[in-house]
């Protein structure tokens, strides 16, 4: 498997990454170890999580995620052949929350004792705090640097401003940069992250791992009427992209398949996979069958017959 450099942090990683955020949502341990030791066995490396997966489901209070992950190495021996990104800064508590200094140090703490791990390798802010400055939370992860327990730093969910204030402070004041960013992108959700946000990485040689790959599901294909939205529990999500512009680049997706004998699903990712700012789609699987189709599409070559056409869809 052909690996990525993710920006300048010295991290290499394979075109795809798992998302885990399902883990211990809807998929349970012995599924998510089996999902695990299938991903590494194909070559892949990067592991995609954070501290508050999944604490919106009945009965969790967010860290099930980091939890299961970590059982699973302690179970393998398998730290050295994956990469770790997990996020602090979403709501695990009322007063745990942000970006200040000293909640990034016990979180990231909480987070270690989880994953049972010395370090983590790309740590990432999940939202952008606007109640904390910029010097403060970049400090609290120069701290973590400088003591072994972080590799590397990334953003998420920033706005193309706050990101090139974050590189800026971190040039002015000599601090660790954000050497990758976690945008909501896939072939329906384009405007923002190519208008705002895409120009940024390219600039400053940021690593891209966009989430949300598949839309919720929708571009799999197997959201196309109202009453496919019941199938499952991410359905509701995928009705924001059941409307006109959806079904055409569903269309799309159907006819590259069918040149490339290939599925929607496997499109979409190599997609964004050949996208020049893109460094690792982050998508996410519930069986061993969906793993196949996502490590499917890592080695689906798009020609630029099948690209233009899928732009032209989503434009």
């Amino acid at each position: 498997m052909n690996k990525r450099k993710l920006g300048n942090s010295g991290l290499e990683v394979a075109p795809l990454a798992l998302g885990t955020n399902v883990f211990g949502w809807t998929i349970d341990e012995p599924t998510a170890f089996k999902i695990l030791d299938a991903f590494v066995a194909a070559g892949l490396n990067l592991l995609d999580t954070a501290d508050v997966y999944s604490r919106w489901a009945p009965g969790n209070k967010g860290g099930e995620s980091e939890t299961i992950i970590g059982n699973w190495l302690k179970r393998t021996g398998n730290r050295s052949n994956v990469i770790i990104a997990t996020k602090v800064g979403m709501e695990m508590a009322p007063d745990k929350k942000g970006l200040s200094k000293a909640h990034i140090l016990r979180a990231a703490e909480d987070s270690l004792k989880r994953l049972q791990t010395d370090h983590i390798d790309l740590y990432q802010a999940h939202q952008d705090d606007p109640n904390t400055p910029l010097e403060e939370t970049l400090e609290a992860f120069a701290q973590l640097i400088k003591q072994g327990k972080v590799k590397a730093i990334g953003a998420s969910n920033y706005t193309g401003v706050r990101l090139s204030q974050a590189l800026q402070v971190s040039k002015q004041l000599n601090l660790p940069r954000y050497e990758s960013l976690q945008p909501l992108y896939n072939l329906y959700d384009r405007a923002e992250f190519e208008k705002d946000l895409e120009p940024v990485c390219l600039q400053n040689h940021l690593g891209v791992i966009c989430y949300y790959s598949l839309a919720s599901g929708f571009l799999t294909g197997k959201y196309r009427s109202q009453k496919d939205l019941a199938k499952s529990p991410r359905g509701a999500k995928a009705a924001t992209y059941l409307n006109d512009r959806g079904l055409r680049i569903l269309k799309a997706l159907d006819e590259v398949s069918q040149r490339f004998n290939s599925t929607p699903a496997r499109v979409a990712l190599a997609w964004l996979i050949a996208r020049p700012s893109v460094t690792a789609p982050i998508a996410s699987a519930t069986s061993l069958e969906q793993l196949d189709d996502l490590i499917a599409a890592t080695k689906l070559q798009l020609d630029q017959a099948a690209i233009q056409l899928l732009n032209q869809a989503s434009a």
